[in-house]
Protein backbone atom coordinates (compact mmCIF):
# COMPACT_ATOMS: atom_id res chain seq x y z
CA UNK A 1 0.00 0.00 0.00
CA UNK A 2 1.25 3.29 -1.09
CA UNK A 3 0.23 6.60 -0.10
CA UNK A 4 -0.89 7.52 -3.59
CA UNK A 5 -3.58 4.72 -3.33
CA UNK A 6 -4.66 6.51 -0.28
CA UNK A 7 -7.55 9.11 -0.23
CA UNK A 8 -8.91 11.25 2.44
CA UNK A 9 -12.51 12.07 0.97
CA UNK A 10 -14.73 15.55 1.92
CA UNK A 11 -17.41 14.81 4.22
CA UNK A 12 -16.49 11.29 5.60
CA UNK A 13 -14.72 10.34 7.91
CA UNK A 14 -11.50 8.05 8.15
CA UNK A 15 -9.08 7.25 5.24
CA UNK A 16 -10.25 5.10 2.24
CA UNK A 17 -7.87 2.77 -0.04
CA UNK A 18 -8.68 3.62 -4.05
CA UNK A 19 -9.66 0.04 -5.42
CA UNK A 20 -11.06 0.57 -8.94
CA UNK A 21 -12.58 3.32 -11.07
CA UNK A 22 -16.46 2.93 -11.89
CA UNK A 23 -19.07 4.30 -13.79
CA UNK A 24 -20.43 6.62 -10.67
CA UNK A 25 -17.07 7.49 -9.32
CA UNK A 26 -14.82 5.53 -7.59
CA UNK A 27 -14.87 2.25 -5.51
CA UNK A 28 -12.57 2.65 -2.30
CA UNK A 29 -12.49 0.47 1.00
CA UNK A 30 -12.24 2.06 4.33
CA UNK A 31 -8.73 1.04 6.26
CA UNK A 32 -11.18 1.60 9.11
CA UNK A 33 -13.79 -1.10 8.83
CA UNK A 34 -12.52 -2.32 5.36
CA UNK A 35 -16.24 -1.81 3.62
CA UNK A 36 -16.43 -1.02 0.43
CA UNK A 37 -18.52 2.16 -1.65
CA UNK A 38 -18.84 3.90 -4.06
CA UNK A 39 -17.39 7.69 -3.94
CA UNK A 40 -18.92 9.72 -6.60
CA UNK A 41 -16.25 12.04 -7.30
CA UNK A 42 -18.34 14.96 -8.81
CA UNK A 43 -20.23 15.53 -5.80
CA UNK A 44 -17.09 14.43 -3.10
CA UNK A 45 -13.44 16.27 -3.43
CA UNK A 46 -11.12 13.41 -2.98
CA UNK A 47 -7.13 13.92 -2.45
CA UNK A 48 -4.33 11.28 -2.24
CA UNK A 49 -2.40 11.74 0.61
CA UNK A 50 1.00 11.92 -1.45
CA UNK A 51 -0.21 15.33 -2.96
CA UNK A 52 -0.77 17.44 0.51
CA UNK A 53 1.86 18.82 2.20
CA UNK A 54 2.16 21.01 5.11
CA UNK A 55 3.06 24.90 5.08
CA UNK A 56 6.26 25.15 7.11
CA UNK A 57 8.78 28.90 7.32
CA UNK A 58 10.82 27.78 4.15
CA UNK A 59 9.08 25.22 1.63
CA UNK A 60 6.55 22.79 2.22
CA UNK A 61 7.23 19.75 4.00
CA UNK A 62 5.39 16.48 1.76
CA UNK A 63 2.86 14.82 4.34
CA UNK A 64 4.82 11.68 3.78
CA UNK A 65 7.52 13.62 5.61
CA UNK A 66 5.96 14.32 8.30
CA UNK A 67 4.47 11.23 9.06
CA UNK A 68 7.68 9.66 8.51
CA UNK A 69 8.91 12.26 11.63
CA UNK A 70 6.04 10.75 13.61
CA UNK A 71 6.89 7.17 13.14
CA UNK A 72 10.53 8.07 14.14
CA UNK A 73 9.32 9.80 16.92
CA UNK A 74 6.82 7.57 18.44
CA UNK A 75 9.23 4.37 17.50
CA UNK A 76 6.42 2.95 15.12
CA UNK A 77 4.17 3.56 17.37
CA UNK A 78 0.46 5.31 17.26
CA UNK A 79 0.80 9.06 18.13
CA UNK A 80 -0.81 11.64 20.22
CA UNK A 81 -4.84 11.28 19.64
CA UNK A 82 -6.37 13.58 17.80
CA UNK A 83 -8.70 14.66 20.56
CA UNK A 84 -6.56 16.06 23.08
CA UNK A 85 -6.30 19.80 24.11
CA UNK A 86 -5.44 21.92 21.25
CA UNK A 87 -2.09 23.33 23.24
CA UNK A 88 -1.32 19.74 23.49
CA UNK A 89 -1.42 19.09 19.67
CA UNK A 90 0.41 22.14 19.11
CA UNK A 91 3.17 21.60 21.81
CA UNK A 92 3.56 17.72 19.76
CA UNK A 93 3.24 18.72 16.07
CA UNK A 94 5.87 21.36 16.83
CA UNK A 95 8.29 18.00 18.52
CA UNK A 96 7.55 16.27 15.06
CA UNK A 97 7.68 19.60 12.53
CA UNK A 98 9.85 22.13 14.49
CA UNK A 99 9.59 24.71 11.25
CA UNK A 100 5.61 24.13 10.73
CA UNK A 101 3.89 27.67 9.83
CA UNK A 102 1.94 28.51 13.45
CA UNK A 103 -0.09 31.08 11.06
CA UNK A 104 -1.34 28.89 8.44
CA UNK A 105 -1.20 25.20 10.07
CA UNK A 106 -4.25 25.53 12.06
CA UNK A 107 -5.44 22.97 14.68
CA UNK A 108 -7.77 21.56 12.68
CA UNK A 109 -5.10 20.72 10.13
CA UNK A 110 -3.04 18.84 13.16
CA UNK A 111 -5.94 16.81 13.88
CA UNK A 112 -6.26 15.58 10.88
CA UNK A 113 -2.56 14.65 10.11
CA UNK A 114 -2.84 13.04 13.66
CA UNK A 115 -5.97 11.04 13.06
CA UNK A 116 -4.47 10.18 9.65
CA UNK A 117 -1.26 9.03 10.72
CA UNK A 118 -2.80 6.79 13.72
CA UNK A 119 -4.93 4.79 10.92
CA UNK A 120 -1.96 3.95 8.59
CA UNK A 121 -0.15 2.85 11.42
CA UNK A 122 -3.31 0.88 12.85
CA UNK A 123 -3.63 -0.62 9.14
CA UNK A 124 0.25 -1.86 8.99
CA UNK A 125 1.91 1.00 6.82
CA UNK A 126 5.32 1.47 8.33
CA UNK A 127 6.51 3.45 5.17
CA UNK A 128 5.58 6.43 4.00
CA UNK A 129 7.38 7.13 0.94
CA UNK A 130 5.93 9.07 -2.12
CA UNK A 131 6.24 8.00 -5.69
CA UNK A 132 9.28 8.60 -7.55
CA UNK A 133 8.65 11.62 -10.32
CA UNK A 134 9.22 10.50 -13.44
Amino acid sequence: MELKEILAISGQPGLYKYVAQSARGVIVESLVDGKRSNAASASRMMSALSEISIFTEGADVPLAQVFTNIYAHTGGKEAISHKEPAEALKAYFAEVLPEYDRERVHVSDMKKVFSWYNILVKAGMTEFTLPDEE
